[in-house]
């Protein structure tokens, strides 16, 4: 199986970057880090552990670019140069394995709860929202808009001085700027709304500042769900959005999918995975990274047949640190949860984490 086009390097051509593999280590919430936004010794210690298991990209956790930003508990930062030595010690320990590592940079904006952060979540626009004090999100303004994609720039910019590849711009799973991308969720009549243009703008914003200030070498990619009914995402808009991403040369799209081989909600007719629909809608395509509900060595192949040019996974890689280098067996297939606590110890999880992981249905004894 070392044949497999898993294995083959893949070649940021802009950058001039090659990941050794396809396998990506997508962005998962762990809560292991400091109430000061500093990384703990423990976060570094679970994803040097994947690195050292043959990991060719590793996403971070999402990281918050501002305090406002802050989403939960456990959450590291990178809104300030506080930040910087101990994010430096994920990056040097992490590339001794050849390995390369993004930060994935987010805004909770809604789901940014009051009691952790001190101010009123904000998002697109008014909505009632249970994490704020007056039972209402507030509606960005010009000012809060230029603070949010300076903060975004800013805390690029620190991960490149900590000696990360790249960022990862987080606009999936309902978060602020998903939040703008929505159609229910972004009701605004201003430049930042109306339109899938205007409400891609943030998006587009962040990304166009992040690039002016960032080495040419640095990868700067997005994160997309591309269908969430509730938020007002659909596939057919998420096709436009990437075309317009991919007019501003972005170096990858992440497509965060839940499960990879499902089919499309906004087009139930066709029987085509959401990954195929997708990169069948363009000539040419920036990299794409799809997650979701791959687990063994089939499923890795087949997500590489359906257009796929990197192979995210989140579960799996939990229990399983050594997944890719396992993947030289054709028939890989590894083990199921419920997990014991002594195996996601062994796996590196310290207790918050595992802690966390008990509110997932099923997933530790």
């Amino acid at each position: 199986m070392s044949n497999s086009k898993i294995f083959t390097p893949y070649l940021f051509s802009r950058n001039n970057i090659t990941v050794k593999n396809r396998t990506v280590l997508a962005a998962m919430t762990n809560k292991q880090s400091h109430k000061n936004g500093k990384i703990s010794h423990d976060e570094i210690k679970w994803l040097l552990r994947r690195a050292k298991g043959g990991f060719g990209l590793l996403t971070t956790a999402a990281t918050n670019v501002s305090l406002e930003s802050k989403a939960w508990e456990g959450e590291f930062g990178v809104y300030s140069d506080l930040h910087i030595p101990n994010l430096r010690k994920l990056t040097s320990a992490v590339h001794k394995t050849e390995s390369l590592i993004i930060a994935q940079l987010f805004h909770g904006g809604i789901r940014s709860p009051q009691n952790l952060t001190g101010q009123t979540p904000i998002s697109a626009s008014e909505f009632e929202c249970k994490e704020s004090f007056s039972g209402k999100s507030k509606k960005a303004d010009e000012k809060d808009i230029d603070k949010i994609i300076n903060d975004f720039t800013s805390s690029a910019l620190r991960c490149a001085e900590a000696g990360f590849d790249g960022v990862e711009l987080h606009g999936a799973h309902g978060y602020l700027i998903s939040q703008f991308l929505g159609k229910k969720t972004n009701l605004r009549k201003d430049k930042w709304g109306g339109s899938l243009k205007s409400r891609a703008r943030l998006l587009i914003q962040i990304y166009k500042s992040i690039r002016k200030t960032v080495p040419d070498s640095f990868i700067v990619g997005v994160r997309i769900s591309p269908e969430i009914e509730a938020l007002g995402i659909n596939l057919q808009d998420s096709i436009r959005l990437i075309g317009v991403l991919k007019q501003h040369s972005v170096d990858f799209i992440h497509l965060s999918c839940w499960d990879s081989f499902s089919k499309s909600l906004s087009i139930p007719n066709d029987k085509r995975t959401v990954t195929e629909i997708i990169t069948e809608s363009f000539d040419s395509l920036p990299c794409i990274i799809s997650t979701g509900s791959v687990w063994s060595t089939k499923h890795a192949n087949n997500l590489i047949c359906k257009g796929a040019d990197l192979i995210g996974v989140g579960r799996v890689a939990i229990a399983h640190p050594d997944w890719p280098k396992n993947l030289q067996n054709p028939n890989y297939n590894p083990k199921p949860p419920p997990y014991s606590t002594l195996e996601l110890k062994k796996a590196k999880l310290n207790e918050n984490f595992i802690s966390y992981m008990r509110k997932w249905e099923g997933f530790v004894k």
